[in-house]
């Protein structure tokens, strides 16, 4: 298990101690938020310089087995980084590779990681090389079923290097190799990715240029998007791809791929 929860009445801890501590540490928080609201360029740099050395740090120091907590906490630190808006607005996302670089390194099980990773630096901090660079280091831990749906990585980097590297030839194989490890299950899921993968393939096989592939890639990035402003990017490329987006009164999304490849 990556996560083990401990009874606080087990430890002998008061519910109203917790209770108290729980409402201090908000206050805190809200401090905090109105100091960083007077926090000047100057100073945001100053901390981003901080938390880069503290994050060159993780890279390097030992962790007696513990690589797995490394990995979560630095994955929450980034969560707390990017989430960030008016600090990122003066300063960027450039932190956003380094956090994955740690997260990664010690935990390259991490699923859900790659999908921040893709998100964040590629769309948000410009370098959808780092992304790749950093997917192909972990993909050499991963197996079909180590971890569970690990295809799903394969996806990611193939949508990076078709949309952002223009590497159709690559991307091609990254489908590929997604729709093979997806069809090492035997649920509905699986299969459709499977299926949705090797098509995407056949597109770039017969059409380095594919419109069809490429809209099939950003209908990936409009499924991870992190906030609205990816999910407008998503549509509007598929758009102009010649892509229709449909949204169901249910809220479902799907898209018509356009007439002509």
């Amino acid at each position: 298990m990556r996560r083990v929860f401990i009874s606080l009445q087990k430890l002998g801890i008061p519910v109203v101690v917790v209770f108290c501590l729980l409402v201090a540490g908000i206050f805190q928080v809200q401090q905090l938020k109105k100091l960083r609201q007077d926090t000047g360029l100057a100073n945001l740099k100053k901390e981003l310089e901080q938390e880069k050395l503290g994050l060159e740090v993780l890279k390097q120091i030992p962790t007696f087995g513990f690589s797995n907590l490394v990995a979560d906490s630095t994955f929450i630190s980034f969560l707390q980084y990017f989430g960030d808006d008016a600090a990122r607005a003066k300063t960027g996302y450039r932190l956003s590779p380094e956090y994955f670089e740690v997260i990664l390194e010690r935990d390259p099980y991490f699923l859900a990681a790659y999908s921040f990773l893709s998100g964040s630096t590629t769309l948000y901090a410009g370098m959808p090389e780092r992304t790749v660079a950093l997917m192909e280091q972990g993909l050499k831990f991963l197996s079909p079923k180590v971890p569970f749906k690990s295809y799903y990585v394969w996806r990611y980097k193939g949508a990076d290097e078709l949309l952002f590297l223009g590497d159709s030839r690559a991307a091609q194989h990254s489908f590929e190799t997604a729709a093979d490890w997806a069809g090492a299950y035997s649920d509905p899921e699986s299969k459709n990715i499977a299926a949705i993968s090797r098509q995407t393939a056949q597109f770039l096989f017969r059409n380095p240029a594919s419109k069809s592939a490429q809209v099939s890639a950003w209908l990936m990035v409009l499924g991870n998007a992190l906030d609205d402003r990816t999910r407008q990017l998503a549509i509007s490329r598929i758009e102009a791809l010649g892509g229709q987006v449909i949204i169901t009164p249910q809220g479902e999304v799907k898209v018509q791929l356009p007439k002509a490849d």
